[in-house]
């Protein structure tokens, strides 16, 4: 009944299954290793920025460029404020708010972006403290640069004149008259009554969607393999059944749906009644 599983047709039936459920664990397991590292990933950046807290504040240069390494690190810097913008769409507590961004000339010729504080509400210049005048001397967390669409910052363009989405060299490029580092830094007090922004985790180590996206791939996969199984078993309940019908003599006459016919069966065509 069941030499219908020697036919081509079974045989590339097979051969995909066989293919397939190894392909489907490889990538699951695969997955599941992306959503474990960035959990990893996530807990080591949480620990740093909790040691680098306690950590002496170094020179701005010291830690540069910035990586997983150096993020969250205390930092220096010494200057003078310049132009000074503002980050809408920022939450803080669940409170939607703004940054207070002020670049801070250096010596060195370029500016040092650093956000000063957070106010809610609706950006308002009006509202927003007037930076120290003269010589000042800034400490506070260093941050990488930030990527649209990533870490809950906005995508959006085309934003009003004193704002930017971004706090990025890229970003401020166009909007102030001198080079800007690649870097920022958010200050452990708030300036003039402002909420100090927290340190942000670098990118791509927390628990965002992108992580919570490996973990949904890894389901899916494995979904895949009792999908694949469950197929197999029961098409080949449905071709065994339809042997032991044809083996009976069940199969009707003309059925052009049956995929199994009576020589598949193993048994000899039946003679027409007409002799033809």
């Amino acid at each position: 009944m069941y030499r219908f599983l020697l036919t081509p047709r079974w045989w590339g039936i097979n051969v995909f299954v066989v293919l397939a459920i190894p392909f489907c664990i490889f990538m699951g397991s695969w997955q599941l290793g992306r959503f474990e590292d960035r959990v990893q990933d996530h807990n080591s950046a949480t620990t740093q920025a909790e040691s680098a807290r306690h950590e002496s504040a170094r020179p701005l240069a010291e830690l540069l460029p910035v990586d997983k390494a150096t993020v969250g690190k205390q930092t220096t810097v010494s200057g003078r404020y310049g132009e000074q913008l503002l980050v809408p769409e920022r939450k803080l507590d669940d409170r939607q708010g703004y940054y207070v961004l002020t670049l801070l000339r250096t010596d060195a010729g370029r500016a040092l972006p650093v956000v000063r504080g957070w106010l809610p509400g609706d950006p308002d210049p009006a509202k927003v403290p007037a930076p120290p005048a003269g010589e000042v001397t800034v400490t506070g967390a260093l941050q990488a640069s930030e990527t649209p669409g990533d870490n809950g910052v906005s995508s959006r363009s085309g934003w009003p004149e004193g704002q930017t989405g971004a706090i990025s060299a890229a970003s401020l490029v166009n909007l102030v008259p001198y080079d800007v580092y690649d870097a920022w830094v958010t200050l452990n007090t708030g300036d003039s009554g402002m909420r100090a922004v927290p340190v942000s985790a670098p990118q791509n180590t927390g628990l965002d969607l992108k992580a919570f996206q490996n973990l949904g791939y890894t389901a899916e996969w494995f979904a895949f393999v009792g999908f694949v199984v469950f197929m197999w078993f029961r098409l080949l309940r449905r071709e065994a059944e339809l042997a032991r019908d044809a083996e009976l003599g069940l199969v009707p006459e003309g059925d052009e749906g049956e995929d199994v016919t009576e020589a598949e069966a193993g048994q000899e065509p039946r003679p027409s009644p007409t002799g033809v």
